[in-house]
């Protein structure tokens, strides 16, 4: 298998290359934004060719800063997307897009599922729908979207980080309670992938969309206490509030919990639950 990872400086890149490590049967191509501009459609083909399959890690990642950069994040979450799926079906190699809970309106009752109706509420998420839409319309037998969510891991800014770090400044942290979703460490979707890729190449995985969050769900508040709680601190520590104490540029989704019913279609398993993956993470010092 020849695969072409893009975005192997980020967290999640970093991931794969460490799984694939471990493959005598991968030859791997890494690419960061510094061996490759993806916005140039010509070094784009140039890179895809020769290989079976892309995962595309790469993004535009400042939520905020898209509402005021719109343009450039869609030139990075869109357009080159779809530079990347024109060259995969121009060489025959599939693709796999991860994409993100912001192209949804966070306004559900219910788990998300894949086929729901899209309504990104920010400018990133409607630059991260404007890449699904041009995987969907390059690669309808090849392409793949998985979405993810509250990702964190060891080689990354991440919110499990940050709160470990003021826990030994603060002696009390206030936390919303008020956003829902899936804590997903970057290293079991990193593995998701991997078996996703072996799945698509082997005829056994439709192409399409796939929610790449962990099972179960929980809110930013009771995610820090869990944290307190493993790491052996008092989670009391840890107080309620509401996300409008702390405004920001870009609205986020109140409600990011995915549903994972499209991975029985390709005979794997969703992802394990986030407290289960969260206390393997902190055991193996997986969190910055």
């Amino acid at each position: 298998m020849r695969l072409l990872v893009t975005g192997a400086a980020g967290m999640l890149g970093r991931d794969l290359l460490a799984v694939l490590r471990s493959r005598a049967d991968v030859s791997v191509t890494a690419t960061t934004r510094a061996d490759l501009d993806i916005t140039d459609p010509h070094a784009v083909r140039a890179a895809v060719t020769g290989h079976d399959m892309v995962i595309n890690t790469a993004a535009w990642t400042d939520v905020d800063a898209a509402e005021t950069q719109e343009q450039a994040a869609t030139a990075v979450n869109g357009t080159a997307v779809a530079h990347l799926a024109r060259a995969c079906a121009a060489t025959g190699a599939r693709m796999i897009h991860i994409s993100t809970d912001y192209v949804f309106a966070g306004d559900a009752t219910e788990p998300y599922p894949e086929d729901a109706p899209t309504h990104p509420v920010n400018a990133y998420g409607r630059s991260k729908l404007a890449g699904e839409h041009a995987v969907t319309r390059l690669l309808p037998d090849t392409g793949y979207i998985v979405r993810t969510a509250w990702l964190y891991g060891a080689h990354g800014p991440n919110f499990i980080a940050t709160i470990l770090r003021l826990a030994g400044e603060r002696e009390h942290l206030d936390v919303v309670n008020d956003q829902h979703g899936q804590p997903t460490w970057s290293a079991a979707l990193a593995e998701q992938l991997i078996a996703l890729t072996d799945a698509a190449l082997a005829g056994h995985a439709t192409p399409g969309t796939y929610h790449g969050t962990a099972s179960g769900h929980t809110t930013w508040h009771d995610l820090a206490r869990t944290v307190f709680t493993l790491r052996g601190l008092d989670p009391n520590r840890i107080r309620p509030t509401t996300s409008d104490h702390y405004p920001r540029p870009a609205t986020r989704p109140s409600y990011s919990i995915l549903a994972h019913n499209r991975w029985t279609t390709a005979n794997l398993r969703p992802m394990a639950d986030w407290h289960s993956t969260l206390a393997e993470a902190l055991a193996a010092g997986e969190t910055r």
